[in-house]
């Protein structure tokens, strides 16, 4: 018997608790009725059900129960129930209300869901037949997969126009290059901390989540980490910008006077972008896992759009030697509108905030041990710039200017596809992965890759024939002059060999993030690091800006060697042969592109010239014949990715 000392229960809790357990009951009854065999992941419709009425509380979805509070504004005695026999008549008029309580809320409850189910289930099985299911129609892969590169090809564009005018503005010079140092620190920082870090470790967790259709945990477990990411990311950037002058210096130990002390101004300036990168990737990881790209494919449009326009708008206000200052502004502006639009795309997806966190969570804490790996491997990748800038630094103060700028080249055909392809299949790699089925696992993946050579080895061919004229083209004007063209064009023809091997490195690295083992890929990002270390220190000396980029090069093919290897033991194979003879007709096209942009190049350029007109129509009409001299021998070699392509763009059509 309870004392008046014990806690009254609340009335709303007890019935939402009860309703709760009698959803889970009913739905589970009236399943095996219609589908003895369990299936293994429950109908996300079914689990949000499930969770409503306890998330409700939360300010997650809304609960289906009423308010028991509101229902009891007005009760009315409840009319005794008659003996058995004919019904009278009703009486005129409106009956009257019942009188609404926990037990009735919950018979009314079991009733509505009693119900639910099987219209559910008449439904689904109208619809299941006619639409593919969410994770494995590769027709929506590739459509994803298309979209996604067409919005990072127009962000990489529009990249590409903001290095045009920043090299417009400030060439290469020292305040470029204490520029480029004074970026790469907070963006190494956030590599280990922030976006590039979290996805990964991110996203297979509350992917998992969802996939058992235990929602309220997901929110609750991506919420809290909004807050931790916030919280610690503040105090690294407090941190950072307090004593960036102990420790910018030790990343260019070349830089010297005012250009050391203008890159140490400007990481302070920089380094807030840490938090807000950081809850970017939470968003963005939250997105994903709803299979919803668009807003992170055009978010890096808008934040170099931006950035344009600050730099545009402000450089006039700044004085000569301190106008990089506003390349640093805009991207601190550039990187808010980032935030913004992956926010706001949030609306379309069931997941709400909630301040109940919990720090102990144990789906928090396995993605915190997850980032440990993960922090470690994309840390030690995006560390690779970093000693490029370091020894760089010993070369010349425009070292390394040039190599960033090569490097903005670089990555315009890595991210239009191989990005692209990469993060589009993360999760589904991370479904397949969870769901034991290496089958679609090994197909996916094997597809991936084959489809990143098919554009990714030729992209690399016409650089290495069109490195300066495409560079020439690209930057020369301003500041920007030949000899920074020749030093530029360098270390991009040795960027090229490694475009292939990093798209693959890139789909290589999520999938064992995907399945899960992110301690593979750390080690294997310690050896890549320690090659590039060591063959940048050996090669810088003799060789120059070719050296240390070349290095970078050798490091990379041996870390993809090392994960195929690895993998092929884990997957039991991935389709390794089909993926050699499909790399031996794609060298043989690119070989024919390469010799026929080329000449064609060639040849324009005795007769147009070297001004800006005649060297786009040049290199224009170089690139385009060369790519339909690839199609033309793909098509004769019978290359399988031409057919998937050309099957895409119909459908896209």
């Amino acid at each position: 018997m309870k004392t008046p000392s014990d806690p009254q229960p609340d009335p709303f809790e007890a019935a939402a608790k009860a309703a709760e357990e009698a959803i889970r009951s009913t739905s589970k009854k009236a399943e095996n009725v219609i589908n003895p065999v369990p299936e293994p992941v429950q109908d996300r419709e079914d689990a949000l059900i499930e969770t409503a009425s306890s998330w409700a509380e939360e300010g997650g979805v809304i609960a289906p129960v009423p308010l028991y509070e509101e229902r009891q504004k007005a009760p009315e005695a409840q009319p005794e129930k008659s003996a058995p026999g004919p019904e009278p008549a009703p009486e005129p008029g409106p009956p009257p209300a019942p009188e609404v309580t926990a037990e009735s809320l919950l018979a009314e409850e079991k009733e509505r869901v009693l119900r639910e189910p099987a219209k559910r289930s008449r439904r689904t099985r109208k619809t299941r037949a006619a639409k593919p299911a969410k994770t494995g129609g590769p027709g929506r892969l590739a459509r994803s997969t298309a979209f996604f590169s067409i919005a990072t090809a127009a962000s990489r564009v529009a990249g590409l126009a903001r290095e045009i005018v920043a090299a417009g503005y400030f060439g290469i010079s020292g305040p470029m290059s204490a520029f480029t140092v004074a970026f790469q620190v907070p963006n190494l920082i956030r590599a280990l901390f922030a976006d590039a870090a979290l996805q990964p470790a991110f996203v297979p967790i509350f992917t998992e989540q969802i996939e058992k259709g235990k929602y309220r945990e997901a929110f609750r477990m991506a919420s809290t980490l909004l807050l931790l990411v916030t919280m610690v990311l503040g105090a690294i950037t407090a941190f950072f910008i307090l004593a960036a002058g102990l420790v910018m210096p030790i990343f260019a130990p070349g830089f010297t006077g005012a250009t050391e002390t203008l890159m140490v101004v400007l990481s302070q300036i920089l380094f807030p972008i840490l938090i807000l990168l950081g809850v970017t990737g939470v968003v963005v990881g939250i997105l994903n896992s709803y299979d919803r790209f668009g807003a992170f494919a055009i978010s890096p449009l808008f934040w170099n759009l931006t950035i344009i326009a600050v730099v545009i708008a402000t450089v006039p206000l700044f004085p000569e030697d301190k106008q990089i200052y506003a390349y640093a502004i805009g991207v601190v502006a550039g990187t808010v509108v980032q935030l913004l639009i992956p926010t706001w795309d949030l609306r379309n997806t069931p997941f709400k905030f909630t301040f109940k966190v919990d720090f102990k969570d144990p789906n928090v804490r396995r993605v915190l041990f997850m980032m440990i790996p993960v922090t470690l491997s994309l840390g030690l990748i995006n560390f690779n710039l970093l000693v490029n800038s370091f020894f760089g630094s010993l070369v010349s103060d425009e070292a390394p200017a040039a190599i960033d700028k090569a490097f903005r080249i670089y990555q315009l055909p890595q991210g239009i596809f191989s990005v692209a392809i990469a993060t589009v299949l993360f999760p589904t790699l991370a479904r397949f992965a969870n769901r034991r089925d290496f089958d679609s696992l090994r197909s996916t993946l094997a597809k991936g890759m084959r489809q990143i050579i098919f554009v990714l080895v030729p992209a690399s061919a016409a650089i290495l024939v069109l490195s300066e004229p495409m560079i020439r083209v690209v930057y020369q004007r301003g500041e920007f002059g030949p000899a920074e063209t020749v030093l530029v064009s360098t270390a991009l023809y040795w960027f090229a060999f490694s475009l292939p091997t990093n798209g693959m490195y890139l789909l290589l690295s999520r999938t064992f993030f995907g399945l899960q083992k992110p301690w593979i890929p750390t080690w294997i990002a310690g050896a890549n690091l320690a090659v590039t270390a060591i063959g940048s220190f050996l090669l810088y000396k003799p060789y120059g800006v070719a050296g240390i980029v070349a290095a970078t090069a050798i490091a990379t093919a041996v870390s993809v060697v090392i994960q195929t290897v690895m993998l092929r033991t884990r997957l039991g194979g991935i389709e390794f042969t089909r993926f050699l003879n499909s790399l031996a007709r794609i060298l043989i096209a690119s070989a024919v592109l390469a010799g026929v942009s080329y000449e064609i190049w060639n040849l324009a350029d005795h007769i147009l010239g070297q001004g800006l007109v005649g060297q786009i129509i040049s290199i224009g009409a170089g690139l385009g014949l060369g790519g339909l001299s690839y199609m033309a021998v793909c098509q004769i070699l019978k290359v399988p990715e031409l057919d998937q392509m050309t099957a895409l763009v119909r459908r896209r059509s």
